[in-house]
């Protein structure tokens, strides 16, 4: 698994760098199906706007992807936001990965129905 951090209008230091992949990286602990993580880091230089600091995550799986956004203050402020949220939309993911595929189809139940039948008449 690979996690990129990119900027707009901000340079990436390495402390900033260092955070976002420490943060962003728990997320592993969640799901094992994750193929990338896109951090972008962005901040708006306009005075009267108040949440200048926005981070954003794109996290990319085998069948899929989610994607979640938040401002702050302060850039650190925004990763921990942000991580928090994909930490959340990652199990959430998960969770329907795993619904989804424990559901059976028409055929497969009645398959399964005309086993036990079979089971039932066999052993009267």
């Amino acid at each position: 698994m690979r996690i990129t951090v990119k900027g707009r209008n901000i340079e990436i230091t390495d402390a900033i760098r260092a955070y976002a992949e420490e943060k962003i990286g728990k997320v592993m602990n969640h799901y094992d199906q994750i193929q990338a993580i896109d951090v972008v880091l962005n901040v708006i230089k306009n005075p009267s706007v108040s949440l200048s600091h926005t981070a954003e995550v794109i996290c990319k799986f085998n069948s899929g992807s989610v994607k979640v956004e938040e401002s702050a203050e302060s850039m650190y402020a925004s990763i921990d936001l942000v991580a928090d949220k994909i930490a959340r939309q990652v199990k959430k993911f998960k969770e329907k990965q795993i619904t989804s595929s424990k559901t059976a189809s028409i055929r497969t139940d009645a398959i399964a129905e005309e086993a036990d039948e079979t089971v039932e008449t066999a052993a009267e």
